[in-house]
């Protein structure tokens, strides 16, 4: 993330582990043994936001809990899994990301981190099912590791605007990903906000799964379907970025540190 970042924009508390030393990084542990994880995802964001809208997502929260915090904040993960397939959308399978942040929970606790926040900039049903798992069997075979508290948090499900537009059906690259890119980055979020037609987005907004093209070539409950990418849908668009603003964000932005902040102080009350 270091071409997203530079270093010099970072505040003095900010302890961003791709700009640290292994010495910087040896006395911060003294002085806090929270890390997050950001978790990302390559994929369409339609015609108007770009494909690392995810991992900004997850990074920029990152890297503001840190400046307020003090914790660390380790290499985001730019991949996960979308399940989408429309062209620069890049997959890696949900059970490579079990692997994965099993693997990278096993690598922080071993030195010395004992809270770890798995924060997911994207959601998905099938990405958070595959991370949690990988978690579950983290926790269950290291039982030896009682010091270690992990915690999963989706940021949109942390913040009550955002779930506000996802009871109005806006899941993907509408109206409240759209305004948190207008904060974070405006120069990269496009003026024409493209859909696709006027059918498919009510599909869409019946069903944030109709995206799926669904085919059993045997009528038997024990077979599993092949599922596809729906041919219809060209722009991927869930949602209403026109409705979108930077203040929205902002006020988006807001509600999630709150939030973390609070779980943040429990955490770290925990292993006091």
């Amino acid at each position: 993330m270091s071409s997203r970042t530079d270093k010099s924009e970072l505040s003095g508390r900010s302890r961003i582990m791709e700009f640290m030393t292994l010495k910087e990084v040896s006395e911060a542990l003294e002085e806090t043994q929270t890390v997050i994880v950001p978790v990302g995802c390559t994929e369409q964001h339609g015609w108007h936001l770009p494909l690392s809208t995810d991992i900004y997502n997850a990074y920029e929260i990152s890297k503001r809990i840190s400046e307020l915090t003090g914790v660390l904040v380790a290499p985001v993960m730019p991949y996960s899994f979308s399940g989408g397939t429309l062209p620069g959308t890049i997959n890696i399978t949900p059970q490579t990301m079990s692997a994965v942040i099993n693997d990278i929970c096993n690598s922080l606790y071993s030195q010395g981190f004992r809270n770890i926040i798995v924060l997911l900039g994207h959601g998905g049903s099938e990405n958070t099912r595959g991370i949690k798992d990988g978690l579950d069997v983290f926790l269950r075979l290291n039982s030896n590791m009682k010091d270690v508290n992990v915690a999963v948090v989706s940021i949109f499900e942390e913040s009550p605007t955002v779930m506000e537009w996802f009871e109005k059906k806006d899941f993907h690259a509408g109206a409240y990903e759209t305004s948190l890119m207008l904060y974070w980055h405006p120069e990269l979020v496009k003026g024409t906000r493209v859909t696709d037609s006027e059918d498919v987005m009510e599909m869409l907004r019946e069903d944030q799964d109709a995206y799926q093209s669904v085919e059993k070539r045997v009528n038997d409950p024990l077979v599993l379907p092949h599922i596809t990418q729906s041919e219809r849908i060209k722009v991927g668009v869930l949602g209403d970025p026109s409705q979108a603003s930077r203040e929205m964000g902002e006020q988006i932005v807001k509600e999630i540190l709150d939030r973390l902040l609070v779980l943040i102080k429990q955490m770290e009350s925990a292993i006091r």
